[in-house]
Parts: C-alpha cells; sequence; structure tokens
C-alpha cells in the first residue's frame, strides 16, 4: 500500500488523491448496469442477525428470539450438536453419535418442507451436519465432526481481522447501510473508532472458539471430543446472542436514524 493509499488515521479516508472515474465508491451506481456495491452490502446485512433486529416491530426479546431464528431456528441449532454429545459422551460410538445428529437435522428439514415453510436456515444446517459426519465417518474420529466448524470459525476470524486492519470494518459496513449511512460514519472520528470496537469484539469471538476448541480437537482422546462437543454448544448461541444484542443497542446509538427507506426497498426486491 503506498502513502498516497493509506487510510488517514483521524478520518478512516484516504490521505489525498479521489478514486478513478470508473471505479465506484461502495453504494455508487456502476456503469454496466450491475447492482450496486451498496445495495449488495445492505442486503446481505438485512439478512443477518443484526438486519432482523434492526426492522423488527417488536420488543427487544422477541426480537432477538426472531434474530435467532425462533424457538424452531433454536432447536435446529442446538438439537443436533447435543444429540451427538449426549451419545457420544455414553457410547464412544462415533458411527452412531453421529448417525443419529444428522437424522435430527434431516428430520428439522423434513418438518420445515412438509410445512412449506423456509427451509434455509434447516438446510443450511443440514448441509454442514451432513459435511461434518462425513468426515468424521471417513477418519473415524470422532473430533473430525467439529473440523469444518474450527475452519469456519477461522476464516470468519480472518476475515473480520483484515475488514479491521484496512481500516473498513465489516460491522461498520453492516450497520451503515443498515442505518442509511452507507460509508460517511467513516468520516466521524468518534463513529469509526466504534465500529472498529464492536468488529473486534466479534473478532474476539470466534477468536476464543479457536483458542479452546483447537486444543481439544489436538488432543484426539474421546474426553477431548465430548468437551469439544459441549464446548461448540457452550460457545454458540449463549455468547452470539448477547454479543448481537450489544451490538444492536450499540448500532441504535451511533446511528438514531430509521434505515434508509431505498436500502430497505432493495431488500424487498431482493
Amino acid at each position: 500500500m503506498t502513502d498516497q493509499d493509506r487510510p488517514d488515521p483521524t478520518t478512516g479516508g484516504p490521505q489525498s488523491g479521489t478514486p478513478a472515474a470508473d471505479e465506484p465508491m461502495p453504494g455508487e451506481p456502476t456503469t454496466d448496469g450491475a447492482p450496486r456495491l451498496g445495495d449488495s452490502i445492505a442486503a446481505a446485512a438485512r439478512r443477518s442477525g443484526l438486519g432482523q433486529l434492526t426492522e423488527a416491530d417488536t420488543s427487544t426479546g422477541a426480537a432477538l428470539l426472531g434474530a435467532l431464528g425462533g424457538i424452531r431456528g433454536l432447536c435446529e441449532t442446538i438439537l443436533p450438536g447435543l444429540v451427538f454429545l449426549v451419545l457420544f459422551t455414553f457410547t464412544q460410538n462415533v458411527p452412531l453419535s453421529i448417525v443419529a445428529s444428522v437424522a435430527v437435522a434431516a428430520v428439522f428439514t423434513v418438518v420445515r418442507i412438509v410445512g412449506k415453510t423456509p427451509v434455509t436456515q434447516a438446510m443450511a444446517g443440514l448441509i454442514g451436519v451432513g459435511i461434518s459426519a462425513i468426515l468424521a465417518l471417513i477418519t473415524g474420529r470422532g473430533e473430525d465432526n467439529f473440523l469444518l466448524g474450527i475452519w469456519t470459525n477461522a476464516a470468519y476470524a480472518a476475515a473480520i481481522l483484515i475488514s479491521m486492519l484496512v481500516r473498513w470494518p465489516v460491522i461498520g459496513l453492516a450497520a451503515g447501510y443498515l442505518m442509511g449511512d452507507g460509508v460517511a460514519w467513516r468520516k466521524d472520528k468518534r463513529k469509526f473508532r466504534v465500529m472498529q470496537a464492536l468488529t473486534f469484539l466479534w473478532f474476539l469471538l470466534f477468536a476464543a472458539r479457536l483458542v479452546v476448541q483447537v486444543p481439544l480437537y489436538l488432543a484426539h482422546t474421546d474426553a477431548a471430543t465430548s468437551a469439544l462437543a459441549l464446548t461448540k454448544l457452550l460457545m454458540g448461541v449463549p455468547l452470539y446472542a448477547p454479543l448481537l444484542l450489544v451490538t444492536w443497542f450499540v448500532v441504535k446509538g451511533q446511528f438514531p436514524q430509521k434505515p434508509a427507506e431505498g436500502a430497505r426497498r432493495t431488500t424487498s426486491a431482493g
């Protein structure tokens, strides 16, 4: 990165120079009619838990429950892992524990299909459980049932850290487009620092999972595998939900205005 491109530490913007004429800034329309980057970011952000909290018209508790997928969504997230934990702890039987876990995820997906309700979350969970199960069945090691999750946490941690280092914190991008501020928050030193801090908290979440789970995975013992299953449950929703709520309250304080109607229409169209 040259000095011309290096972000200004006081504003978060470039020190000098302007983008090329054919290189739109985030949120600016493209010349070939393709969707704007800002619209894409807003749409992705609104599909996230933070976006669902933003648009909720119910109380905070009900909104948070909705952002987590409701009671059914929580069951779809927690029960497959819980079934694996219980069965493996008492039997140390890898195939039985894994097949039962996949079966639970499959039942949830079938119920949604039969009930003609949205299946995205259940399908995503089933695919994740299925891939993890295949890895564990191939190797015959129960700890490999958690390998995909470990790599996923590592990828999220790396992406979040990179966004902070290049001074485009991902929580700031999501919050800015959700609240109709675009990338203007980067010119406000206080908002920029708050968005960096929030993004760092999310980095700590994924990093903490790695710090705890990787040594357990590398231990290659039945006891460690049971502990790995337990820590995955405890460091999942119980950590994610409070951090999501804290993020939402801080975002509301930094962006008191309502989300832009244009961004709302973009999400509905998507």
